[in-house]
């Protein structure tokens, strides 16, 4: 499969359809956007939202929430507001999504049984892992929105004058509702 998205790589650049997609670095909204790597919000989302290329940071993760406030997806948010320019922030969480109700115990058992050696996860264990914790997923979207919205507004390094609100897709119709603190 990754060579047919090779092929179509090499046909995409020779016609040059990259042509529309043209802008720089700098989000033209000043807006990041925290969301789920669904592959059902992929062209959901921007489309959904009115959104061209350029127009935003898109930062995908699993859950679209932020779990640890040192992760990348924080460190993402954190250079997207110093180096370029963003000044609002959008945490969006989606309906059905896979991560909500993931049991860390289960991941563990795929692992082991696609042939991760116990003493791996030992070693991740010894070195102050909660791997349990760290694979879970969350019980309930809208406050695991809430969560991550708090952390990125209260985060230490996270100027005061930043905008962070905090939504749910719907993963069919793309309607956004509003989280509340």
């Amino acid at each position: 499969m990754i060579n047919e998205i090779l092929k179509y790589n090499r046909e995409f650049v020779a016609e040059k359809g990259y042509e529309s997609y043209l802008t720089d670095k700098y989000p033209d909204k000043k807006i990041a956007i925290v969301s789920c790597m669904d592959t059902r919000l992929t062209k959901l989302l921007p489309a959904a939202l009115g959104l061209r290329n350029g127009d935003v940071k898109i930062i995908k993760n699993a859950g679209g929430v932020i779990t640890n406030p040192f992760d990348s997806t924080m460190r993402s948010l954190l250079v997207g507001v110093y180096e370029l320019g963003v000044e609002e922030i959008m945490i969006v969480g989606h309906t059905d999504c896979g991560v909500q109700g993931m049991d860390g115990e289960e991941m563990l058992h795929l692992m082991r049984q696609r042939g991760v050696d116990d003493e791996h996860i030992s070693l991740m264990k010894h070195c102050g892992i909660d791997l349990e914790k760290w694979l879970h997923g969350f019980d309930n979207v809208d406050e695991a929105v809430k969560e991550t919205v708090d952390l990125v507004r209260n985060h230490p390094l996270m100027p005061a004058d930043i905008t962070v609100r905090g939504y749910i897709m719907d993963s069919t119709t793309g309607l956004l509702s509003e989280v509340n603190d």
